[in-house]
């Protein structure tokens, strides 16, 4: 159970009510809104613990929604839904604010595994180790540990594995790294973003060939996850959302 609040935003009614009933029953406070303008006003005049955001809204989008709020200053988590399954769609929505994204159908159990994560992150004190599988991430000392044993890292793989540790669960697209990483007065390409995770992966992770932390999302970029199991209902089998039509 939680006491967060989440904001749904999606103006199909089906989808809606799937969406309200499933996060009451998880105990958060739900608030909805039907289209985009209602859904940005909510948003501004009593900010949520989390947003759930349709991108095709009438009114306003799910864009101008992301860039308004990130734009104020507030840092809420946005998971964004979408029918659409094209990349630049995605990227467009990430590189806007949202911290992640599900394109239909999708497991409601994973949305709200998701959710529950996010939300547990954004509460947790802030720290200066970062534990994932055999691996300490020590910022302050500037060490990464592996089974005790100091692994090596150069200035730019340890800031790139802090970069994404801190930004656990949320999808990154290449360019948002490659601007957080190396800074966007530097001409660089994406594939510099791509060498170094390969070169992290071999450092970091039990089967570099088969990553568990560092999961490449095709077409957009990574994501830095700390594995959970399968979301699944008692029969095994993932519960789906599909937009009607």
């Amino acid at each position: 159970m939680t006491d967060s609040s989440v904001l749904i935003i999606e103006d199909d009614s089906t989808m809606l009510r799937g969406l309200e009933d499933n996060f009451r029953s998880r105990g958060f406070g739900v608030r909805t809104a039907r289209d985009g303008r209602q859904g940005l006003e909510t948003a501004l005049a009593d900010p949520p613990d989390l947003v759930v955001l349709d991108i095709m809204l009438p009114k306003v989008n799910g864009y101008e929604i992301c860039r308004v709020i990130r734009e104020q200053g507030l840092q809420m988590p946005i998971i964004m839904l979408t029918a659409k399954g094209q990349e630049e769609d995605i990227i467009r929505g990430l590189e806007l604010g949202a911290d992640d994204y599900v394109t239909q159908p999708f497991s409601i159990r994973e949305l709200l595994a998701r959710a529950d994560a996010f939300l547990r992150r954004s509460k947790a004190t802030v720290s200066d180790v970062y534990r994932f599988g055999d691996c300490e991430l020590d910022i302050a000392s500037h060490r990464l540990l592996t089974g005790g044993v100091e692994i090596p890292l150069t200035a730019k793989e340890f800031h790139m594995l802090e970069y994404l540790v801190k930004q656990a669960g949320r999808a990154l697209t290449r360019n948002d790294i490659l601007n957080s990483v190396w800074g966007r007065s530097v001409i660089v390409t994406t594939r510099s973003v791509d060498r170094c995770i390969t070169t992290l992966r071999s450092k970091i992770e039990p089967d570099a060939g088969r990553p568990t932390f560092i999961r490449t999302i095709r077409g957009i970029g990574y994501r830095f996850e700390i594995p959970n199991p399968a979301s699944t209902g008692a029969d095994g089998v993932s519960r789906r959302f599909r937009r009607n039509g």
